[in-house]
């Protein structure tokens, strides 16, 4: 597809106009500045194509952290209506099925942690497993595994890896229904087996960090943010386990759009209507990636949690509290109200967080009015924001924002932006302690590879699809 043509409606929104066959138009959420780094990749194209696949409701919306991805932008959000030839397309979730993020808020201030945090960081470098092919610590039997994919985060409750009120404070209370391990294959099991409680690669990560502002004192009270407490934040999801299972899905999906005559614009959209044999079967193994990964982030929190209790006393000394885990790759179904009637849509959000508005009935009582928390991390060097989604959300976005800063700059031109300079002793200078297992990945995770996540916040915010709680800073960072 050529770059298609771009209309700006107001400061925050752009219209891709519905033409040849796309079935709607499609929305980019970005400031002016934000535009040309847009069109510097196929991203704006990816909008366009994916407005063409059947059952598409409303418009094929992209976030400012918008940059191309497979099949559908990373950034992207898209609700399709099974009443109207909707579909599934695993392009639309991702190989990383259910990469989120996690926060969690501590009893500790900066103050107390500063004499300590090379030790910290060492500590918690130790107690979660980080980098390519790293193994967690422990290897599930088949029974175990089947147990994980049904359960999600209730298993490491279970387990004595969790306390029951995480569960609260998880998207889906950690646990995607639907998940049937009959689905998944034994190279998809082979992969997950030991991966469970371990970080993975690329833009993965374990931040320490601390509230250096509060936009929104009653919101971060209720989150336990106040100026100066000490946070972790965890970004994992389902580690090779996802991958092999979007991997194959792939491969079917191809033969499904074939077989139903679903014209693509791209092969990456591969997708089978929504009621088909072949869509039922990979959401019932996308399911069980999805609470594999919650279990996933769940044990990571209990090793990170560990890591504290041996540095700064007994067990609830530091508090660390999960404030809220949010979902990043997933389709599920939603009921959203489309043109004043309620109709139940299967939403995609690719590199996108659900942001409910306050009021909605699948958030926990203590978020109720305030709105379901949306957790944006920035990159190493810089911030993060906490936010709560707006009742804009639910009218313009299907009930979801941003997931991040979104990346600016290849692997590639990373690297090479790199050459000749020590990142590590660059992030120090900023007061940042940084362990990893590869320099190449650090080299990858520079922070101006990714945009300056304040101006994808002030776009969200200021298109009322979310509202600014509190900043965070990082203070130590393990990456893979």
């Amino acid at each position: 597809m050529r770059r298609p043509p771009i209309e700006r409606l107001d400061r925050y929104r752009w219209r891709i106009p519905a033409t040849g066959g796309m079935r709607v138009p499609g929305l980019i959420y970005a400031k002016a500045a934000m535009i040309d780094q847009i069109h510097a990749d196929k991203s704006s194209e990816q909008v366009a194509a994916v407005a063409h696949l059947p059952g598409i409701v409303g418009r094929s919306i992209a976030m400012p952290d918008i940059h191309q991805g497979y099949g559908f932008p990373i950034g992207g959000v898209a609700a399709f209506d099974a009443d109207q030839g909707g579909v599934i397309s695993p392009g639309g979730v991702g190989y990383d099925i259910n990469c989120g993020v996690r926060l969690l808020s501590s009893r500790l201030s900066r103050a107390e942690i500063a004499p300590r945090i090379d030790r910290l960081a060492d500590a918690l470098f130790e107690a979660v497993p980080a980098g390519l092919g790293r193994h967690g610590r422990r290897k599930l039997t088949d029974k175990e595994l089947n147990k994980v994919m049904v359960e999600g985060a209730a298993w490491a409750l279970r387990h004595g890896q969790a306390r029951e009120a995480d569960l609260e404070a998880i998207e889906e209370r950690g646990k995607m229904p639907g998940a049937d391990p009959a689905a998944v294959s034994e190279r998809a099991r082979e992969r997950g087996r030991d991966q469970l409680g371990s970080l993975g690669s690329g833009n993965h990560f374990c931040e320490v960090g601390c509230v250096d502002q509060i936009y929104d004192p009653v919101a971060a009270r209720a989150m336990g943010l106040a100026p100066d407490t000490v946070t972790l934040m965890v970004h994992s999801g389902s580690r090779g386990f996802g991958h092999q299972i979007c991997d194959e899905s792939l491969r079917v999906m191809l033969r499904a759009a074939a077989k139903y005559r679903i014209e693509l614009p791209d092969r990456q959209l591969c997708a089978a209507p929504l009621g088909s044999p072949e869509a039922r079967r990979y959401r019932a193994a996308m399911a069980c990636a999805v609470n594999f990964a919650f279990a996933n982030r769940q044990l990571i929190t209990a090793q990170a949690r560990g890591a504290f209790t041996r540095l700064f006393g007994g067990e609830g000394a530091a508090g660390l509290d999960l404030v809220y885990d949010v979902c990043h790759n997933i389709a599920k179904d939603e009921i959203h109200s489309v043109d004043g009637t309620r109709r139940t849509l299967c939403v995609h959000r690719k590199g996108a967080t659900r942001a409910f508005g306050p009021g909605h009935p699948a958030l926990p009582a203590r978020y109720s009015q305030l709105g379901q928390p949306v957790i944006i991390p920035g990159d190493m060097g810089r911030c993060s924001y906490v936010l709560v989604g707006a009742e804009g959300a639910m009218e313009q976005t299907f009930g979801s924002s941003c997931h991040g800063a979104g990346r600016r700059l290849s692997r590639t031109k990373a690297r090479q932006a790199a050459k000749g300079r020590s990142i590590l002793r660059e992030l120090a200078e900023r007061g940042v302690t940084v362990r990893s297992t590869s320099k190449r990945g650090i080299a990858e995770e520079l922070p101006e590879a990714y945009k300056d996540v304040g101006d994808v916040v002030d776009v969200v915010a200021g298109a009322g699809i979310a509202r600014k709680v509190a900043r965070l800073v990082p203070l130590a960072v393990i990456k893979g």
